[in-house]
């Protein structure tokens, strides 16, 4: 098919649909090779409002300026089993899942709660690139990232 012939809005439904993260305007750019941002973010707007008006299990969620597919609900929750996660050992799930509760944590607070194989749990979930810490004072503020709302398909926190 011609560049002229190619419908540019479902070349960044395809490229949504197959991308494993989620993906800014720019990056579509890249892809598209449409130089204006705004005639990218203008067709995002319309995939997203087109999606919005289909009765489909799909969405187009945008997190952060980055665009991505996600399962709407009750249909999600009843397909997760399906999906292949990372290999998280349930200890860190369990610390990560109390970070994205309470974010900007504190490292040793964590300890007090989990003990310190807590530690460990960190290391793997700042692996996976998950979490972000940054020093405060003795310790450290653990965050969630956006990789991980990316991933758990979560809201943005602040």
């Amino acid at each position: 098919m011609a560049d002229e012939q190619l419908d540019y809005k479902r070349l960044i439904e395809a490229a949504l649909f197959m991308s494993p993260n989620a993906m800014s305007a720019s990056d579509l750019s890249g892809i598209t090779g449409i130089k204006s941002i705004g005639h990218i973010e203008q067709m995002l707007n319309e995939l997203k409002e087109e999606y919005s008006g289909r009765e489909t299990a799909l969405e187009i969620l945008e997190i952060d300026k980055k665009y991505m597919f996600a399962l709407r609900e009750p249909y999600a929750s009843r397909v997760s089993v399906l999906a292949s996660g990372p290999d998280i050992t349930r200890g860190s799930l369990k610390v990560l899942a109390y970070v994205s509760q309470n974010n900007n944590a504190l490292q040793s607070y964590l300890v007090k709660v989990f003990g310190t194989s807590t530690y460990d749990h960190i290391k793997e979930l700042l692996e996976h690139g998950f979490i972000e810490r940054k020093k405060q004072g003795r310790s450290w503020r653990i965050s969630t990232t956006n990789k991980f709302k990316e991933y758990f398909n979560a809201p943005a926190s602040s």
